[in-house]
């Protein structure tokens, strides 16, 4: 009995020293790095989103500033057809997974700048579904996922702050038919008519 529970221990030990050696073999994950980001950008993702993902085209979203995170969880949808857009399915492929990250991080560094509300009559009813939603339709308020300013929750809830209204109101429309899938946003914009949608998207390119 004394030799077997010592074979025994004898082989834990040995089983626990591979995997202390496998785990220091191990290579440590690289941290971004802001300069092949940019240079990953420049190749592959200005001619949509600027040099810097500042504003551009409004059907094109604004980057600058946006959680690095969301943006590698987007990049990795759209390259896995999770999000499907034959677009950025072409470009996504393209980048690794530290392009991604390395990408990302270079249009979070960037400082976005200020938006505006351009629609005076809806701009009212856009505050109030954004920041206190519609409970007689159990429509929830936007700021209690994306916050009073639009910063968003990283890896959670983009930041919307800024945001060109165009590009948010078409992904709003994108959640209620179901091309893009999110079981809240889903449920939320299928009790939304266009004007409350396009209300919405114009308050919070104003956001700040």
């Amino acid at each position: 009995m004394k030799s077997a529970a010592r074979l025994l221990s004898g082989l834990l030990l040995l089983a626990f020293a591979a995997t202390a050696s496998a785990a220091d073999a191990a290579p440590a994950a690289a941290k971004p790095d802001l300069g092949k980001g940019q240079a990953k950008s420049n190749e592959v993702c200005v001619s949509c989103h600027t040099n810097d993902g500042s504003r551009g085209a409004p059907a094109n979203p604004i980057l600058q500033g946006q959680h690095p995170e969301y943006l590698v969880k987007q990049l990795t949808e759209f390259k896995g057809d999770k999000r499907p857009s034959p677009i950025m399915k072409g470009f996504a492929s393209q980048l690794s997974e530290q392009d991604m990250k390395n990408v990302a991080a270079f249009y979070a560094s960037k400082q976005a700048k200020p938006g505006f509300a351009k629609n005076k009559e809806l701009v009212t009813l856009g505050e109030k579904i954004y920041r206190g939603g519609l409970p007689d339709r159990e429509i929830a308020a936007c700021a209690g996922c994306h916050g009073p300013s639009g910063a968003g929750i990283p890896s959670q809830y983009p930041r919307l702050a800024g945001q060109h209204a165009d590009y948010t109101e078409t992904q709003l429309k994108a959640f209620r038919i179901g091309v893009r899938n999110n079981p809240q946003m889903n449920g939320l914009t299928l009790k939304m008519t266009d004007k409350e949608i396009s209300a919405v998207a114009d308050y919070i390119a104003g956001l700040r």
